[in-house]
């Protein structure tokens, strides 16, 4: 008598961990005085506190931590920016994808702030893909002339919508491979979109400020951005990745800048043992 097979139940799959990063608000949607913290972060006696309740990173010599990958060192540098900028946000108005990967592309070798100043009108004329997918050059370069590289940054952002009417039909795409397709973006700025818009941690964004802050903190010794991103992914947990960003961009615009840093006012201070400190608790 032939042995009846018997099915064998399939093996239950293991739930997969599901993120807990978060996107951020657009900064327009906060109150005055909550952008104006998330943005240029607690007052300078709030600040000092902070830096004073954190731990002391010791010495190996002058300039140099001991074990400056250490996590409970890299845990109170978290620690420090979170409280910094309470509800942190990407400096740059947007309403929607679309807006804010514009707005990111057109801050290349500017600041946010120049970027704020011409988007209204830009977004006014060319609210959608499909409108900025048809617009003249010139119009659009004498509206974002301020920014700089105007003629390329036009080309690039017309360039963009036209990719996505004609390949993602009008809809900014939430994969980093896609985003890349775009003219005039890099890693970077699909970072800030993926992040900021859509809460994917695709990575850190990394520029002029993370990779100068980065080095300053000994979170990295490399001064290529893909390569700076890699060594920050290692180090900070994945659902800190969005905050982080745009936590320590804030900070080298804010304290942390690059010829005299703030250091006496700076959260961070007790963590830091740069050899450009303008100023030391220990």
């Amino acid at each position: 008598m032939p042995v009846k097979a018997v099915a064998r139940k399939a093996a239950p799959r293991k739930a997969s961990k599901k993120s807990t990063a978060k996107k951020l608000p657009p900064p327009q949607k906060l109150s005055d005085a909550k952008r104006k913290i998330a943005i240029e972060g607690i007052d300078p006696a709030k600040a000092k506190k902070i830096a004073a309740s954190e731990p002391i990173s010791p010495k190996a010599k002058p300039g140099k931590t001991r074990n400056p990958l250490a996590p409970e060192r890299v845990a109170a540098i978290l620690d420090a920016l979170r409280k910094t900028y309470p509800n942190v946000v990407c400096a740059l108005n947007h309403r929607n994808a679309f807006e804010l990967t514009i707005a990111t592309i057109l801050s290349a070798q500017t600041t946010d702030v120049g970027v704020n100043k011409v988007t209204p009108e830009l977004f006014r004329l060319f609210p959608t893909p499909e409108a900025l997918a048809k617009a003249n050059p010139t119009a659009v370069e004498q509206i974002i002339k301020t920014t700089g590289f105007y003629r390329s940054k036009a080309k690039n952002i017309i360039g963009a919508a036209r990719v996505l009417v004609d390949k993602f039909h009008g809809k900014v795409p939430e994969t980093m491979e896609e985003m890349l397709e775009l003219p005039g973006v890099a890693r970077k700025t699909a970072n800030v979109v993926l992040g900021s818009w859509y809460g994917i941690p695709s990575g850190v964004v990394v520029d002029t400020h993370v990779l100068r802050l980065s080095r300053r903190l000994e979170l990295t010794t490399n001064t290529e951005p893909v390569k700076v991103e890699q060594d920050l992914e290692k180090i900070i947990p994945k659902d800190r990745w969005i905050q982080f960003s745009h936590e320590l961009i804030h900070h080298g615009r804010q304290v942390c800048i690059a010829r005299k840093p703030q250091c006496e006012r700076c959260t961070l201070e007790h963590l830091c043992n740069s050899a450009d400190k303008t100023w030391s608790s220990h």
